[in-house]
This record gives structure tokens, sequence and C-alpha cells, in this order.
């Protein structure tokens, strides 16, 4: 997706902001398109500092909107947003996310679709990233404008400690192995993750689907394979392989993968995570200065993070492709009693030149904008000399990528991959069983199969 030049009438557009979109209660908004306040929940950005990166950046031009942004655990996210938007009286803007959420909270969605058109003019389609229209579309409805897309299926690696070992980013899972052996015998960790949390499980199990059959994790998203298939039984049976030879931590599946997984990371005790393109934002100083200080490291040094490909653990020749949705977009409730003002916010955010930029050099998603790139020359990486390159090609790499993440599945059926991933860790259930009990869960959840 490497670029187009954006409009000036998208920013000139922001001058101009009236309230817009299917506002029918203007006469209680208590809002203008130059001032208010905005309160934004998120499960994203993880790091309050690049929320407030965002914010602060959006005041020098509309300085007299206050935005609030309140960080909800991705875990507790649905028990504390639907009671707050069924009330009226949570966020006027919260995040979205294309999938399940979308499903879950599209009525309580203002319509977007004039909102982008206001800003970016009849064509607005064409100056967007697909990936975050569609992901965010429903019942006709735009319920939500993309901020940013985030793509996942790589490792993150700590690089003083491969540096300190002398080792080099596993590509086969008898690597992988071997990395282990040298770093626990250095009493260091290998690598840590969150079992507990289905979205990261879902992760790990389509990269290592990649390696077995490309693709075939996506066709059984949409019913064009089963879950019971031979190559999803494989994926399982190499998930069960990392935990019987310790490439998983001990204790993976009472792990959350926020905070505990990345806390671990972040803190040196383990020498590899598997986090998306998100994670790039700790390749900077400042972001890796704060999740330290939010980790509750004192003092501590900044460690340079490298993206490394997932390692082709099937041992078929496949490069595991990674995949990706729209991280988030910017949806505005219904009920929110702040609507000029929050259309004024995700505009900046979601369409404008500005908006973008600083979306772009936090390293926390890949705009959604068209022609929008990081400026390296005003981001201080942790150790340019070994970052910078690494970088810059992952960033490169996913303008290519098309297959989906989470856009392809029901709750239901995340539901039914994280009893499968859980089952199959402990020993529960063999794979060819927890493929078994996917494929019902699918078929309960209404999914139908060739």
């Amino acid at each position: 997706m490497r670029l187009l030049p954006v409009l000036a009438a998208a920013t000139l557009a922001l001058s101009g902001l009236a309230a817009c979109g299917s506002n029918d209660s203007t006469e209680t908004d208590a809002s203008t398109a130059t001032s208010g306040t905005v309160n934004w929940w998120g499960w994203t950005p993880t790091d309050t500092a690049t929320a407030n990166a965002y914010i602060a950046a959006f005041n020098q031009k509309f300085p007299d909107i206050k935005v609030n942004y309140k960080l909800v655990n991705i875990s507790d996210w649905v028990a504390a947003l639907r009671p707050a938007l069924a009330s009226g009286n949570g966020p006027d803007v919260f995040d979205m996310q294309p999938g399940a959420y979308v499903a879950q909270f599209k009525s309580f969605a203002e319509d977007q679709t004039k909102l982008a058109e206001d800003a970016l003019g009849a064509g607005w389609k064409d100056k967007v990233a697909p990936i975050g229209i569609s992901g965010l579309s429903a019942d006709g409805k735009l319920t939500a404008m993309s901020v940013g897309s985030v793509y996942a299926g790589m490792l993150w690696l700590n690089g003083d400690i491969f540096k300190k070992y002398n080792l080099t980013a596993p590509t086969t899972l008898a690597e992988w192995k071997h990395v282990c052996s040298v770093l626990k015998q250095n009493k260091v960790g290998c690598f840590v993750q969150g079992a507990a949390q289905e979205g990261f499980d879902q992760d790990t199990l389509q990269s290592i689907a990649n390696s077995v059959q490309p693709g075939l994790w996506s066709k059984a998203s949409t019913g064009d394979a089963k879950w019971t298939d031979p190559g999803i039984v494989k994926t399982l049976a190499i998930w069960k392989d990392l935990f019987d030879s310790g490439i998983m931590q001990e204790g993976a599946v009472g792990y959350q993968q926020y905070p505990d997984a990345n806390n671990d990371f972040l803190t040196g005790k383990y020498g590899m995570i598997m986090m998306g393109t998100w994670y790039t934002q700790y390749a900077t100083t400042k972001a890796m200065t704060a999740a330290l200080s939010a980790a509750g490291v004192s003092g501590a040094k900044p460690f340079p993070i490298l993206p490394a490909a997932f390692p082709d653990v099937a041992g078929a020749g496949n490069t595991s492709e990674m995949y990706g949705d729209a991280d988030f977009g910017l949806a505005i409730s219904t009920k929110s009693k702040n609507k000029a003002a929050a259309e004024t916010f995700v505009k900046w955010m979601a369409t404008s030149s500005e908006g973008q930029q600083a979306i772009a050099d936090q390293l926390n998603d890949i705009p959604s904008l068209k022609g929008v790139e990081p400026d390296f020359n005003k981001i201080e990486l942790v150790d340019p000399a070994t970052q910078k390159g690494p970088v810059e090609d992952l960033i490169t790499k996913s303008g290519a990528i098309t297959e989906p993440r989470e856009s392809l599945l029901s709750a239901d059926v995340q539901t039914g991959i994280l009893a499968a991933a859980t089952s199959v860790a402990t020993g529960k259930s063999s794979p060819e069983d927890a493929a078994k009990a996917l494929q019902q869960a699918a078929e309960a959840a209404g999914v139908t199969f060739k």
C-alpha cells in the first residue's frame, strides 16, 4: 500500500467542520466543532503515553476540545463498554475492531459515511486503506473510521539478549528449540505468551497454520475448509509441541498477554514474544522508556527490540505469511452529548494529514490514509543502527498483506478457538478431538461449510 499524496481538501475540510453524520440531537449537543469535551475509551493504544501524544498533536490545532482517554483492558472490554453505551453515560468515542466487535456494537455507533465524504470528498474510498472500510462496515453502515492497520504473525526479539549470547532469529522449529536451550542454560527465559487470551492464541495458531498450509486458516474461517482438516489438526499438534518442548513458558495458559507476558518481555525476563506491528512503538526510546516505567521498572535502560518472521515450524518450506485488519476504528456513540467535537476528533485522527502523521510517527499503527509514512528523521529509535532497517522493511512488507486476522471470525468461533487451544495445551484433548470440537462450535455459530 505505498500510497498516494493526501489531497489538501482533507485538511481544508477540518477548518470548516460542522456537526455531520446522523446527529439527530443537535439541540442537546454540549459541544461545537471547535470546543467541548470528548471522552474516548479504548483498549488500544495500550500505552497511555501514545494516546496522549495523539491528543497533544490534536490540541495544537483544536486547543478548545479536551479529549480524555480511558484505557480499558481488552479482556474487560465488552463487560465495561456495553452497559456504558446503553446508559448514555459512556464514551463519546470508542474503539471499534473488525469482526466480533462490529457485530456486537454496531447499533451503538453512528454511521460515519457522511463524515468520510465531508472530510475526503466523494472519492474518499480511494484515499484510505480498503481493509479499513470492509472490516468496519456492517449492514450498509460505516461503524467507525479506521485510524490505522496492524498486522500479526511475527516475533519480536530482545536485541541485547540475542547479541549477548550470539544468537540469530530462529527460522525453523529446530532452530527455535536450540535458541531456547541456549537461553535456558544461561537462566534466561526463551519465549513468553499469554495463552489465556484468545486473540494471541489465535495469532500463533494462524501463523503455525500458514507454515503448514498457507491460506488454510482463512479458508476454515469462511467455511471453505473444515476445522477438522488434517492441516488444522497438524497445526494443533505443533501448538502442543511448543508447550511440550518448553518453547512456551511454564504456566502459559494462566498468563494474560497484557499485562503479564508484555511486562515479562519488557523487563528482560524473556528473549522473544509473539506480538504484531503495534509493538513497533517500543522500538522508540520514548515508548520503551514509558513502558518500562509502567511495568514498574525504575531507571531501567531501554533495549532494542527487533522484528523477526515467524519460523517455518511445519518444516514444509512455506513462509508463514502475516495477516491483519484495521487495528481499530474510532466510533462515535449514538448517545454522545458531544457529537460535534467528537466528529472533529475522529476526522482529525482518521482523515487529516496531520493526524495520520501523528499516527505514523508513533509506530503503533500503519496509517489508514494513503501517502502517509513515518518520518524517521524525527523518530528516536533505541538503537538506529540495528533497528532502522528491519523496522522500515516491516512497514514496507505490511503494505502488501491481504490475509485477514479478526474480521472473518465471530465471537462464538473465537471462543471455540480458545477452548481448542487451551485443551490441547493442557493435554485435556488431542489435536483431533479439539479440531472436532472447534468444527462443532463453528457449525453451532451458523457457519456454513462447503
